[in-house]
């Protein structure tokens, strides 16, 4: 077997075979196959797309270049969810431990943020001391003890798509939609996850710009699960503006705590929820949406999603005394609002640019291996369908260098639209795929 043929069949638009992918996943992973000539294979498939078959055997290949981890012993189905990135999306630290606390295992292995887009394990990062780069040994012990895990992703976990990843992203085909639905599927695959809740963003400040790409996405990796023998539900959620309130690592992990409580807005609460229930279905906890959302309401009321996460933090080694008084949480130096600037009806909270302008203060990276500040980030105060009056808060800036806040302030100006017609508030999903 050949690359050079491989490539050429898959240009002609013809599929291949499970063994013909495997040869060439590992080759690549091997070195035996070079950069250029798989980086022609991911132009071909980019061009020509591949069949659910094709991009299954693909994910396949790639979840089996490395370690494969079996959750069986730790419990028969253990749970995880996977967001395909956004602004303010801090689901995962409100959900897991609201799943978990209901009786189902969940064990994740979360990445860092890059670009606009939050990483879990940054967020997490907020709390002194907390172990984020746990064994495979350390992880299904936890697992087992006391049915949740977060922590960083191995990089004995498909390290093909790493690979292939970083060759993605200097060759023009990251946006090949088999190529993100196997580079994503890999991983959970590789994670051990017996079912899994995808939440597929959609909007400005989504990698999916569109609900067309956005369906497109989820039902290739529905159909991933279904051909691999994983449950799998993809849900389509809007990402035009942010997420809750807070964007920025110790901000939202504040805000995630805080709905634990109890307490904390009503689109990250409904979001939170959802999830949740579709995690308790998948784990065969609830049979149905009604019940699975009536199991995490009360996880949520009754403290025990709180205790959850604060014997995971406990397990980790975190300081848990920064989850009791949320205060001691890091805080920046300088806080500033911004008021709108007229009275009307607001139409659009760019989430793209308050994500980018959260970079910009520090909170995120743009190119892997930056610093980040756990403190800084802003608080939205305005959204979509909300009527507001001129010298209301509609943003307020945490920052730890003045003249970042500064330029911070300005961009933030631009991204929120004041119209004077009334305007529908979005819908809080736009569909659930492979219920």
């Amino acid at each position: 077997m050949r690359a050079v043929d491989l490539i050429i069949k898959k240009r002609d638009k013809l599929a291949l075979t499970n063994d013909e992918l495997e040869f060439l996943v590992q080759g690549y992973t091997q070195g035996t196959i070079p950069d250029y000539q798989m980086a022609a294979f991911a132009m071909a498939v980019t061009l020509n797309g591949m069949t659910h078959q094709e991009t299954t055997d693909l994910t396949m290949a790639m979840a089996h270049s490395g370690e494969i981890l079996d959750l069986s012993q730790a419990a028969p189905i253990v749970v995880d969810k996977h967001s395909t990135g956004g602004v303010g999306d801090k689901t995962t630290l409100t959900v897991a431990p609201l799943v978990a606390a209901c009786g189902l295992p969940v064990g994740k292995m979360s990445g860092r943020g890059l670009g606009f887009s939050g990483g879990t394990i940054d967020k997490l990062e907020s709390i002194p001391g907390i172990k984020l780069d746990l064994t495979t040994e350390e992880f299904i012990r936890q697992l087992k003890e006391i049915g949740i895990v977060l922590t960083g992703q191995s990089a004995d976990l498909a390290p093909a798509d790493g690979k292939l990843y970083a060759l993605r992203d200097v060759t023009g085909t990251v946006e090949s939609i088999p190529l993100i639905a196997s580079s994503i599927m890999s991983k959970k695959i590789a994670a051990g996850a017996h079912a899994i809740v995808l939440d597929v963003k959609v909007g400005k400040g989504a990698f999916m710009p569109t609900l067309e790409k956005a369906r497109e996405l989820a039902e290739e990796m529905v159909a991933i699960g279904e051909l691999s023998g994983r449950r799998v539900i993809a849900v389509l959620s809007p990402m035009d503006q942010p997420l809750g309130n807070a964007v920025g690592n110790a901000l939202e992990l504040r805000e995630a705590v805080e709905m634990l409580h109890g307490v904390g807005p009503e689109d990250y609460r409904y979001h939170c929820l959802h999830l949740a229930a579709y995690m308790l279905i998948l784990g065969q906890k609830a049979p149905d949406i009604e019940t699975g959302l009536a199991m995490a309401e009360r996880a949520r009321q009754d403290g025990s999603g709180l205790q959850k996460f604060r014997e995971l933090v406990i397990a980790q080694h975190g300081d848990v005394s920064t989850i009791d008084n949320l205060d001691e949480l890091p805080k920046a130096k300088f806080i500033e609002l911004v008021l709108a600037e007229k009275s009307g009806w607001v139409n659009s909270v760019n989430a793209r640019e308050v994500g980018e302008t959260s970079v910009q203060l520090g909170a995120g990276r743009e190119k892997k291996g930056d610093p980040i500040d756990p403190a800084v980030g802003i608080m939205v105060y305005a959204k979509i369908g909300d009527q507001v009056q001129a010298g209301q808060t509609v943003f307020e800036i945490h920052a730890n260098d003045y003249e970042k806040l500064i330029q911070a302030k300005e961009r933030l100006k631009k991204a929120i639209e004041i119209t004077q017609d009334r305007v529908e508030r979005p819908p809080y999903f736009h569909g659930v795929i492979g219920l």
